[in-house]
Parts: structure tokens; C-alpha cells; sequence
């Protein structure tokens, strides 16, 4: 009898010796994120104090379901890109599609938003960067 115990234990390790990499490895890549932004527009003008509807599109046509630990964040360059300095959303799920944003008080003329998708701790941060579309922000006068 302890041997036919012996055998079922030993063929059970050797069977997720040799599992499918799914089953003991990483999990499957997430679909494909490349978004567009579709609000603000190149040369837009946005005012200190406005609340704005951001708006983007992902590539891909439908709602993908995303693992649960994947998600996107959009960031603020005042400076045409060269640096990322504000954080404008908390991180939200991947499928979200916009977000109403109030405008801080920072005017420039060369505001630029990047889409980040990531999903840690599998996936690394990927920056989508949304250059040609760059936008003003002007003080509001009040």
C-alpha cells in the first residue's frame, strides 16, 4: 500500500513538473492598449477652473475584459512632453473611456496628456503619449 501511495505522490509532482506554462507561469499577456485622444483637441483651449470632459478611444473596437490588476492613469506635461509632472486621474479600469477633469491653475501653451496602461506587477508601464495633440490652457481672467 505505501508503495501505490509513493507512486500517486510521485506521479502527481511530475505532472505539474511538466504543466503547461499557463497553469504555473505567468499569466497570458492583456489585449493590446493604444489610445487616441479625442478631447482636447490639438490647439483646444481649455480654462483654469473648467471642468472638461478628457475623452480617448482604445484601438481595440469592444470592451476587452482586462485582468483585474491591469489599469490606466492620465498624466499632464506642461511643457510639450518633457516632463510629466501631474497625475489627473486616479488609476481606473483600462475600459474606461474618459473622465471629467477640472482644469488647473498652470497656464501653458504646450499642454500635453499620456495615457498610461500598466499592470503590475506582470506588465510594466507602457506610456502613450498623446503628442499630436497638444493644447493650451489660458487663466480664466476672474
Amino acid at each position: 500500500m505505501k508503495t501505490l501511495a509513493g507512486f500517486v505522490v510521485t506521479l502527481s509532482l511530475l505532472a505539474f513538473a511538466f504543466a503547461p506554462s499557463p497553469m504555473m507561469g505567468l499569466p497570458p499577456p492583456p489585449p493590446s492598449y493604444s489610445p487616441t485622444l479625442i478631447s482636447p483637441m490639438a490647439g483646444q483651449v481649455l480654462y483654469t477652473g473648467q471642468t472638461f470632459r478628457v475623452e480617448w478611444k482604445n484601438s481595440v473596437p469592444t470592451q476587452v475584459i482586462y485582468p483585474a490588476w491591469c489599469e490606466i492613469e492620465l498624466w499632464l506635461s506642461l511643457d510639450g512632453g518633457w516632463t510629466w509632472a501631474f497625475q489627473i486621474t486616479p488609476s481606473m479600469d483600462p475600459n474606461t473611456s474618459f473622465f471629467y477633469w477640472v482644469v488647473p491653475n498652470t497656464p501653458t501653451t504646450s499642454a500635453l496628456l499620456d495615457i498610461r496602461f500598466r499592470g503590475e506587477p506582470w506588465y510594466p508601464e507602457t506610456h502613450h503619449a498623446q503628442t499630436t495633440s497638444p493644447f493650451v490652457i489660458a487663466s480664466s481672467g476672474q
